[in-house]
C-alpha cells in the first residue's frame, strides 16, 4: 500500500516581490494625511441700510442659482456671500439695529462644491421597505440632499426679500384683551393687590444682587477651597452684627420709654413745692381735724426740706422706701425718719384711722429732721 506523501508548494521571486510591492504600497496609503474640508471663515458684520441689504438678498439669490447649476469651487466660493448685514428695526416707536448673519449660506455653499453621491442603499432599501407585509416599524426620512437643500435656501432668501420690502407693521392695540384683564382685575380676590413699594423694590433688587454673589462663588468653589469657608463666616459676621445692632437700638427704645414714663410719674406723684408750703397745709389740715391729710403733708415737707439739704437728688418717682433707703445706716436722721415714714404709710397707704396723738408725733419728728438740730455725719451745712 502506498503512502500520501506531502509535498512543500514552491513560491517564485516574481510573486514575492509582487507582495512586497503590495504591501509598502498600504502603508504607504496609510500614512498619507487625509484632507480635511474646507471650512468657511466667519465675516465681519456691517451696517446696512434698507435698500442695501435688498440688493445684498438679491446677489445672493444669483449666487445660490449659480451654484446649484454649476456646483464647481469657482460658483459655490463662500467668499462670495460677503459680511453678514445689521440693518435698522422700529420696535415699539424705538429704532435699533437687527444682526442678519450668513454663516448657514457659508456652510452650505463650501459643501455644494461637490456633486451629490449616489442614493445610498440604506434610502433605496427604505423605498421598498413597505412591501413586505410583515413591516410594521415605520422608516425614518432620509437627509436631504445638497441640491435640495439649495432650493430651501433660495427659498429662504426669497422670503427675507418679502419681508425687507414689506412695510413695518403696526402694533396691535390689544383693547378688547386689555378690558379682559382689567375685568379679572377688578375681581374681589385682587382688591388688595398693589403696586410694589419702593422699600420692596429695593430688598428685591437686594436679593438678585446676593444671588448673583452666591451663583459666582459657586463657580468658584470647586477651584478656590477657602472661598466657600469665607462666604459662610462672613454671612454669620453679618447676621450677628446685624443683631446686635438691633438689640442695641431696641435698648435705647427701652430706656427712652422709661425715662418718659418715669418723668411721667413723677410728675403726676407729687408736685415739687417748697417745704414751707407743705407745712402750712398739715397745720391747716390739723386745725380742721384733717389728721390723715396732715400726716401726709408733713412727710412730704420733709422729704423736700432734706432734698434741699442734697441729701439726694430729686424724683418724685420715688416710693417712701426708697427714700429711706437712700439714708446711710450711720446717719442719725434714718431713725426718725424711718419713725415718720412707718406713720405715715400706716395712715397713707394702710388705710388706718388717724387721731390727734398720731399727728402730734409726727409733726414733732418733722420739726426736729426740718429743724437740723441733730448734725450730719456727711458735713451737709443748714440752709
Amino acid at each position: 500500500m502506498e503512502q500520501a506523501t506531502w509535498q512543500r508548494p514552491k513560491i517564485g521571486v516574481s510573486a514575492l516581490v509582487a507582495c512586497a510591492v503590495a504591501i509598502g504600497a498600504g502603508l504607504a496609503q496609510a500614512q498619507a494625511p487625509i484632507a480635511a474640508a474646507p471650512v468657511p471663515t466667519a465675516a465681519q458684520s456691517r451696517e446696512a441700510s434698507l435698500a442695501e441689504y435688498r440688493d445684498h438678498l438679491q446677489s445672493l439669490m444669483a449666487l445660490v442659482k449659480a451654484c446649484a447649476r454649476e456646483r464647481n469651487a469657482k460658483a459655490c466660493d463662500p467668499a462670495q456671500v460677503g459680511p453678514d448685514d445689521r440693518i435698522p428695526v422700529a420696535q415699539a416707536g424705538k429704532t435699533g439695529r437687527r444682526l442678519v448673519g450668513y454663516g448657514w449660506l457659508r456652510s452650505l455653499l463650501s459643501k455644494a462644491q461637490d456633486q451629490d453621491a449616489a442614493e445610498p442603499v440604506s434610502r433605496v432599501a427604505g423605498k421598498f421597505a413597505k412591501k413586505d407585509a410583515g413591516a410594521q416599524e415605520s422608516v425614518l426620512p432620509p437627509p436631504p440632499t445638497t441640491t435640495e437643500m439649495l432650493g430651501a435656501a433660495e427659498a429662504r432668501l426669497t422670503h427675507d426679500m418679502k419681508q425687507a420690502g414689506a412695510p413695518p407693521q403696526a402694533q396691535p392695540a390689544y383693547g378688547p384683551e386689555r378690558k379682559t384683564m382689567e375685568q379679572v382685575l377688578a375681581g374681589r380676590e385682587f382688591r388688595n393687590l398693589n403696586q410694589p413699594s419702593a422699600r420692596e423694590a429695593v430688598l428685591e433688587q437686594i436679593n438678585d444682587w446676593l444671588n448673583q454673589i452666591f451663583a459666582s462663588a459657586a463657580r468658584f468653589a470647586p477651584r478656590v477651597a477657602w472661598l466657600g469657608r469665607v462666604i459662610v463666616w462672613g454671612f454669620l459676621l453679618l447676621v450677628g452684627a446685624g443683631l446686635v445692632w438691633g438689640l442695641m437700638q431696641f435698648e435705647r427704645r427701652r430706656r427712652t420709654l422709661l425715662k418718659s414714663a418715669s418723668e411721667a410719674s413723677a410728675a403726676g406723684a407729687v408736685p415739687a413745692r417748697d417745704w414751707q408750703l407743705w407745712l402750712e397745709d398739715a397745720r391747716r389740715d390739723a386745725a380742721a381735724c384733717a389728721w390723715r391729710q396732715a400726716i401726709h403733708s408733713v412727710y412730704w415737707a420733709v422729704i423736700a426740706r432734706l432734698e434741699v439739704r442734697r441729701l439726694w437728688p430729686a424724683d418724685r418717682a420715688r416710693t417712701p422706701r426708697e427714700y429711706l433707703a437712700l439714708v446711710a445706716d450711720d446717719d442719725p436722721r434714718k431713725t426718725g425718719l424711718s419713725a415718720l415714714t412707718r406713720s405715715f404709710e400706716r395712715v397713707w397707704y394702710g388705710g388706718r384711722d388717724a387721731a390727734e396723738p398720731d399727728y402730734r408725733s409726727a409733726e414733732q419728728l418733722a420739726e426736729e429732721l426740718i429743724a437740723g438740730g441733730i448734725s450730719s455725719t456727711r458735713g451737709d451745712a443748714a440752709q
